[in-house]
């Protein structure tokens, strides 16, 4: 196809859906029009931009610079370009636990009254539509929608009140989860139930705090073959994302890039009767009101 130079976005829009996708061959950095809409191709019209997502969020005037060259950006249609994940190689994935009171309830827990916190390797990470490849030593395979906070700038020791300054946007993970490895096996540490390849599907892109809104109020829902299997709302949360950006860079120092898993709501598969585990062939969607909704199908390796 040929691209339309003549096309442009819409030059009224300040806010941006940040996104990484694959046109002609190339990876680059782009802006997406609303949920599921056609691409501006930044950078093409300012090659200061990085093509990187974590030297972009590094760069003090890089969502800036994103913003400013949406207007006079040659787009590039939806069918013509494959969204990837958001971005790829951030320092730190930390999670949050058990952080949806509505999740605690399902398992007769009592509520943290600190944050729980856990991690997952960046290697985990994969696109919207990737395969999430189920390893012949898993047998207990399972789902969680989270939302991820992804930190826009060194973070350390700040305080609730200024959290927000240092959030970048937000995106949609997946947090798939190996049960009888996090709970049965290696000595009932959480991390190898957690951080196989492809257990991090994350997209399909970083929504600024501008455009998305009220982030505490936002419906999120997972859907197991068409069929909702959790429903609820970021008001459920334990630990707003101002506390957790704040506990968290008390503990570690936070750097540009680095995405923080919120938790998850009710219904995951392992607190089914009879439990509810994911199988070859399976697709799940995972979805958060104001961000947007991402697919992947389950592979035996």
């Amino acid at each position: 196809y040929v691209l339309d130079l003549r096309k442009r976005a819409d030059p009224t829009r300040k806010m941006v859906r940040l996104v990484r996708f694959s046109e002609g061959g190339e990876v680059r950095v782009g802006a997406q029009l609303g949920d599921g809409g056609d691409i501006a191709d930044v950078t093409k019209v300012d090659p200061s931009i990085p093509n990187d997502m974590r030297a972009l969020l590094t760069d003090s005037e890089g969502i800036t610079k994103v913003k400013a060259a949406v207007a006079k950006a040659p787009v590039i249609p939806k069918d013509k370009a494959t969204l990837l994940a958001p971005i790829v190689g951030p320092e730190k994935i930390i999670c949050i636990g058990m952080n949806y009171v509505d999740h605690c309830t399902e398992q007769d827990m009592p509520v943290p009254t600190e944050p729980v916190v856990f991690s997952k390797f960046a290697s985990c990470i994969t696109d919207p539509g990737a395969p999430i490849i189920k390893a012949p030593e898993v047998e207990e395979l399972d789902f969680e929608v989270e939302l991820a906070i992804v930190i826009g700038k060194v973070a350390k020791r700040v305080k609730q009140a200024d959290a927000m300054e240092y959030v970048a946007g937000y995106t949609v993970a997946h947090d798939v989860s190996a049960r009888d490895w996090q709970l049965k096996r290696n000595g009932g540490q959480w991390l190898m139930g957690k951080t196989l390849d492809t257990f991090a599907p994350i997209g399909p892109a970083i929504v600024t705090p501008d455009e998305v809104g009220d982030i505490h109020d936002k419906g999120i829902r997972c859907r197991l073959n068409g069929e909702t299997v959790q429903d609820s709302s970021t008001k459920q949360l334990v630990f707003n994302v101002n506390k957790i950006v704040e506990w968290c860079s008390a503990m570690v120092t936070l750097q540009p890039g680095d995405l923080i898993f919120t938790g998850t709501p009710p219904g995951v598969g392992c607190f089914r009767k009879p439990p509810l585990w994911l199988k070859d062939g399976d697709v799940v969607e995972v979805e958060i009101d104001g961000i947007g909704c991402i697919s992947n199908p389950v592979k035996n390796e």
